[in-house]
């Protein structure tokens, strides 16, 4: 494989064109990839929904849900079942485990469904299957309000729709806060009386008249002539004419016994934006377009549909674009491009200062050419720029250089030796081949198992292993075929940009002026790489224009720019001083450090016991001083839901009252931008991941925050507004914040299952009991049946057969009083759908009195309804659920923000104390420690907040945060006690806690799957167990710095971050040893091992350095939490995007420093202690033979001679000094192979 080198130099020619359409073909492919704020999460679900119109919650999991149960159990690939059931409805949700076959699934749904469905009793309608699609949330809303009807509001919200759907980057563009219309029939109850009319006769009647009839043709001797029977409804006009009864001789029309109207169905909620009536359409993209250009444009779009309305209407209707994602996306990739470019920038001035110009320009150059050969990789998946894709190039940007570093430096030692430039990189190329390969190999196993995570987090954080094999695999290409041909190419150049440096040092004396040209060059040379990827940002480019046009200026532009770059850098170079001629090697001070730790047997042992001491504490201290554990990052939140909570039969308009006064606080709370509230049904199709609302909810407030830049903290906002939500009487209020990454619920979820229906909700009363009274937790709620009244109306069969009266008779009745009998349905024009035909009485006679005044036709005559109905009102249970076919309650709750638990010496609680800068609504200081004031919390009989303040202070307490991990360990262990609950009931933690021991427990296989892996290559390497595993203990280093950034930068261990974090951190620090070590064992062949040693960690210590500042220059200004803006100027500190990966990036900045300075003394110390222990061992055996050769005959000692003389190989013989020809015989090597490529330095290539 060496050889390929060699072929690639041969073909320079060539490779510099495969170089040119790397670039060219990687740009257009970054251009035309879609953006994305997060990745798309298609979780494998199907629900199948059965409506089953008067069915009780417990007839309909009965008689429906559990059949299907039952059919569903043994499908393939099936992992979780939900079901609910409740009136006139059943449901069930499927969720299947990730890479499932969807066309096969539903397929066996649907035939699981057909077997069901033959159990389902008479009256059940036709099941559906859902896809449910995670994704597919509205991008961009936009709001129609305004003082105008209600019927002008949907024709125009209509109209927009029609419009946007035609869009081709537009999936829908559905309605929120519309009703269907439908044609209402008011009767008058004594008009039926009177012309002896029942429901029965009017729903024949309709049904009979509005039907399609094909009346065929009549064939004659002239041809066929089509019959038409005109049949069907299609205006209410028809419907008024309608006969219905004959009274004498006149026939009696439905528009006399009615009234008869089109309007809309009856309100189920209310919906208004930022205090006016309103029309909300949710606009969805399609998968695979950018969502910037997708909102532009909608908003486009909606201004050309605004222009066509009249004046007066435009005035009256307001039209608003909110809840634009594309916003957040645009901010988060120029935040990560600049991100990018910062690493980018950082690296290139350690390089440059490292390495000198010339190297540091073929360096900087494997950055975009690494990143654009794996934007094409990307492009031919068809994967989306999204957050997760361009953390990965910020973490790969210290990575990727490590090749070009490693090989660029050894050329850089061959060039100084008198190479050719050329011979030069293809010798560096070749020798640190192995290498390379072996470090990048490494990197790339402590990915590869990640790409197997499963779950929804493992879908989201997908495109960051993936994002980093195409990018190391890039690399690899770049620094062993690109980098020794440029190499060798660029020096032919070198003339022409010194005669180019001259003349601007000629023409431009002073020194400082240079510099500030220089600096001008290279921030252009940012503007052109920003043109060339944002095209736009400095030269204006027409937007329909194609891709690669759109790049050309900025490419062109950066071209120029890295030229003039290579000239002013020549320019303000300064000449090294040559260094004189040395008569002898001198050890430098890092080698007189190595030298003394491993010159001596003792040394070795010291510096590993201590090392093994520093590791202990660290994880010792980090367990009783951590900030606890959280499953995902809490990023700020720039949008969140104001669930509002009450109990009772309210109607909707009591509901719509309740929410009003919650929608005018969140109006004018600051830095809120737009309200959408909604009473009752209905609301916008959000993003919770799955979360439902509270199980009471009677209505949402959704809330847009302003920008991050122009409003106070996120999170400070929804403290502040809830603590004025809370007091408000007679309702409770929840915020739910939809912040980035997956959604989730509440952070603690008790999960209870059982089949004895008493004993389930007891258990539920205990659980909850608890919940309330244990310290800490907040928000707390279940899923038991709210408390309701339903009037369950009882029909006396026997007394209604006497009459001749029946069942259906009476449920007719009773529905003209309730919603109404739907008769049929019909088109009307001002509709695309078909409406519906809806009689009732007036709705002064729709209460349940009128039941009493009633009368239904049997062979006697008019019998009151009374006389064979009673109706009596019952508890209300709305819906039952169930989760893998048992019957389950939840129990949730969420933690108080700030709490810590004081703990004694043993381990027991005295108090709970909260940071008063997390309480919002602000409070009084109780005590202070440091600079953090807090109050007390909760105090156990006996305890005063004085003596905990002492006790904090004289540090015989001390804080233990209280977390949902830690909450959960002691609910756990009240659960686990002397048997709290039933015996029927059992009970599991559900939510977060599912995900997170999963996650934990994948992130732990895959990190010892990452070790694995690594320890065969490097033992396919090393061709040595020792030397093998020396290596892989870098690892353990590395956690130890990452304990020591979470205590140092005072973060909360993140299970999938830091945990990302430390798998990830596996690959990359074992890149330092294997340098190391490599080197010994070439240097260990020539000279002695303890010597080799030394002269190993003097030789390496540039290339190790250089590649882990890199690392950790590209991570340091994510870890602080700083982001520049290249194309607009000024910076941000702890955006959204940059506090998303504060935690990753600090465990690997941190892991990789620590470990980078431990591995500089283990390792040689390691290394040492091997040869000390066989060395000392040897002494030892040698005395023992000593000692015993003294009884030995001549004969035993030369055995013993001969033996030793066949372990001995031909050597290979150096000299420090030139002898005289009559003094010297050098042994020359057998084979060409025994020859070292690197002989130990004389006096003369020292000073070389």
């Amino acid at each position: 494989m060496i050889g390929l080198i060699d072929w690639a130099a041969s073909r320079a020619r060539m490779i510099v064109a495969f170089v040119i359409l790397s670039l060219t073909v990687g740009t257009a492919a970054y251009v035309g990839l879609p953006k994305e704020g997060e990745p798309d999460i298609d979780i494998p679900g199907l629900f199948i929904s059965v409506p089953f119109p008067g069915i009780s919650a417990e007839d309909s999991e009965r008689l429906l849900v559990r059949p299907m149960e039952a059919e569903f159990q043994d499908l393939d690939g099936l992992t979780t079942i939900t079901a609910t059931a409740s009136e006139g409805f059943a449901g069930v949700f499927l969720e299947f485990e990730f890479g499932w076959d969807k066309s096969a699934t539903i397929a066996d749904v649907r035939d699981a469904m057909s077997r069901a469905e033959a159990d389902f009793p008479a009256g059940a309608e036709s099941f559906q299957i859902s896809e449910i699609n995670f994704s597919e949330f509205p991008i961009i809303i936009v709001a129609l309000s305004g003082d105008a009807p209600e019927r002008t509001l949907i024709r125009l919200a209509t109209e927009m729709q029609d419009a946007l759907e035609s869009l081709t980057p537009v999936l829908e563009a559905g309605l929120a806060g519309t009703r269907d219309e439908m044609l209402e029939v008011i009767l008058d109850p004594l008009a039926l009386e009177a012309y002896d009319v029942t429901a029965a006769d009017l729903v024949n009647a309709v049904v009979n008249n509005n039907q399609l009839i094909a009346a065929g043709e009549v064939t004659t001797e002239n041809g066929a002539i089509s019959v038409k029977i005109p049949s069907s409804f299609d205006s209410s006009a028809d419907v008024y004419a309608l006969p219905i009864t004959v009274n004498g001789d006149r026939v009696v029309t439905l528009g006399e016994l009615a009234d008869i109207r089109l309007t809309y169905e009856d309100r189920l909620g209310t919906a208004r934006f930022n205090g006016e009536t309103s029309i909300a359409l949710q606009v969805v993209k399609r998968q695979g377009f950018n969502i910037i250009d997708t909102s532009a444009l909608v908003r486009e779009t909606v201004e050309q549909v605004r222009a066509t309305w009249p004046e007066d209407l435009r005035q009256s209707v307001h039209v608003t674009t909110t809840l634009d994602q594309s916003v957040t996306v645009r901010d988060m990739v120029r935040q990560l491009e600049g991100s990018v470019l910062t690493a980018i920038a950082l690296v290139m001035i350690v390089v440059l200062a490292a390495l000198g110009t010339r190297s540091a320009m073929l360096v900087g150059f494997a950055i975009p050419t690494s990143f654009m050969l794996a934007f094409v990789l990307l492009g031919i998946m068809g994967v989306a720029i999204s957050n997760i894709v361009m953390f990965g190039l910020i973490l790969a940007v210290g990575m990727l250089v490590d090749g070009a570093v490693v090989v660029v430096e050894y050329a850089d030692k061959r060039l100084q030796a008198g190479a050719r430039p050329m011979q030069a990189y293809t010798d560096a190329a070749k020798r640190m081949f192995w290498p390379v390969v072996s470090s990048t190999a490494t990197t790339l196993c402590a990915f590869l198992p990640m790409l197997f995570w499963p779950g929804v987090p493992g879908e989201f954080m997908g495109m960051l292993p993936v994002t980093m094999i195409f990018v190391l695999s890039a690399s690899l290409i770049v620094a062993l075929i690109y980098l020794p041909v440029l190499g060798g190419v660029a020096a032919r150049f070198t003339r022409i940009v010194d005669r180019g440096s001259a003349v601007v040092t000629a023409l431009v004396p002073w020194y400082a002026a240079r510099v500030a040209v220089t600096v001008a060059v290279g921030y252009l040379m940012f503007l052109a790489a920003l043109q060339t990827i944002n095209p736009g940002v400095l030269v204006a480019v027409a937007e329909d224009a194609p891709a690669m046009i759109r790049m050309a200026p900025g490419v062109i532009l950066f071209v120029i720019a890295s030229a003039l770059m290579s000239v002013m850098l020549g320019s303000v170079q300064i000449a090294r001083r040559a260094k004189p001629v040395e008569a002898g090697y001198r050890r430098t001070p890092f080698g007189w450090v190595i030298h003394s730790i491993v010159g001596n047997p003792v040394m070795p042992v010291v510096t590993i016991v201590a090392v093994i001491g520093f590791v202990m504490a660290t994880f010792s201290y980090f367990g009783a001083n951590n900030n606890g554990v959280e499953f995902f990052v809490e990023s700020e939140p720039e949008n969140a839901i104001v669930y509002v909570r009450a109990r009772g039969n309210l109607s909707v308009a009591e509901q719509d009252a309740l929410v009003q006064q919650v929608e005018a606080i969140v109006l004018q709370e600051p830095g809120v931008r737009d309200v959408f509230a909604f009473a009752g049904e209905g609301g916008l199709n959000n993003n919770t991941g799955g979360v439902a609302a509270p199980s009471d909810t009677i209505g949402q407030v959704q809330l847009d925050l302003e920008p991050w830049g122009a409003r106070e903290d996120g999170d400070l906002i929804l403290d502040r507004l809830q603590a004025r939500l809370n007091a408000l009487p007679g309702i409770r209020t929840e915020i739910f914040s939809q912040s980035r990454g997956p959604a989730a619920g509440k952070p603690i979820n008790l999960r209870l299952s059982g089949d004895n229906w008493e004993e389930l909700q007891a258990a539920t009363r205990m659980a909850r009991a608890y919940f309330e009274e244990l310290a800490g937790l907040t928000l707390i709620e279940d899923t038991l049946p709210l408390p309701g009244i339903d009037w369950q109306i009882d029909v006396d069969v026997e007394a209604a057969g006497r009459f001749g009266a029946d069942v259906s008779t009476v449920g007719a009745m009773v529905q003209l009083v309730t919603r109404g009998i739907l008769l049929d349905t019909m088109r009307v024009p001002s509709s695309d759908e078909e409406i519906e035909i809806r009689v009732r009485f007036p709705e002064d006679a729709r209460v349940l009195s009128t039941l009493d005044t009633l009368r239904v036709r049997t062979r006697d005559g008019l019998v009151p309804l009374s006389n064979f109905v009673t109706y009596t009102p019952t508890p209300q249970l709305a819906e039952i659920q169930r989760i893998d076919q048992s019957r389950v309650f939840d129990v949730k709750a969420d933690v108080v923000a700030g709490l810590s638990r004081v703990v004694d010496g043993a381990g027991e609680t005295r108090g709970y104390i909260r940071d008063l800068s997390t309480i919002a609504e602000g409070g009084t200081a109780d005590f202070t420690l440091g600079e953090t004031a807090y109050t007390i919390y909760r105090l156990p009989p006996g305890e005063t907040g004085e003596a905990l303040a002492e006790g904090l202070r004289a540090g015989d307490l001390t804080l233990s945060p209280v977390n949902a991990n830690e909450r959960i360990a002691m609910l756990t262990e009240w659960l686990q006690g002397e048997n709290p609950l039933p015996a029927s009931v059992s009970w599991e933690w559900a939510g977060d806690q599912e995900e997170q021991a999963e996650s934990q427990a994948f992130l732990g296989q895959a990190f010892g799957a990452a070790l694995g892996l690594m320890f065969i290559i490097l033992l396919a390497q090393f061709n040595s167990v020792y030397n093998s595993i020396l290596v892989l203990l870098a690892v353990i280093l590395s956690t130890t710095g990452v304990l020591i950034g979470m205590l140092v930068m005072d973060q909360t261990f993140s299970i999938i971050m830091t945990g990302t974090g430390i798998v990830a951190l596996a690959g990359i620090v074992v890149n330092n040893n294997i340098v190391l070590i490599d080197t010994y064992q070439e240097y260990a062949r020539y000279m002695p091992r303890l010597e080799a040693i030394t002269r190993t960690a003097e030789s390496r210590i540039r290339p190790v350095l250089l590649t882990t500042i890199t690392t950790m220059a590209g991570l340091a200004p994510m870890m602080f939490g700083i982001s520049l803006d290249f194309a607009n100027g000024g910076y941000t500190i702890d955006s959204p995007t940059a506090l998303w990966w504060k935690q990753l990036a600090t465990a690997v900045v941190f892991g990789l420093g620590i470990a980078t300075v431990l591995t500089l003394v283990v390792t040689p110390s390691l290394l040492a202690l091997r040869i000390w222990f066989w060395t000392i061992l040897g002494w030892a055996a040698r005395w023992i033979a000593r000692m015993g050769a003294k009884g030995l005959g001549r004969r035993a000692q030369d055995y013993a001679l001969m033996r030793e003389a066949r372990r001995t190989t031909n050597p290979t013989i150096y000299w420090d000094e030139d002898p005289s020809p009559q003094e010297s015989v050098v042994a020359e090597p057998e084979t060409a192979e025994e020859t070292p490529e690197e002989p130990p330095k004389t006096p003369l290539r020292a000073a070389e």
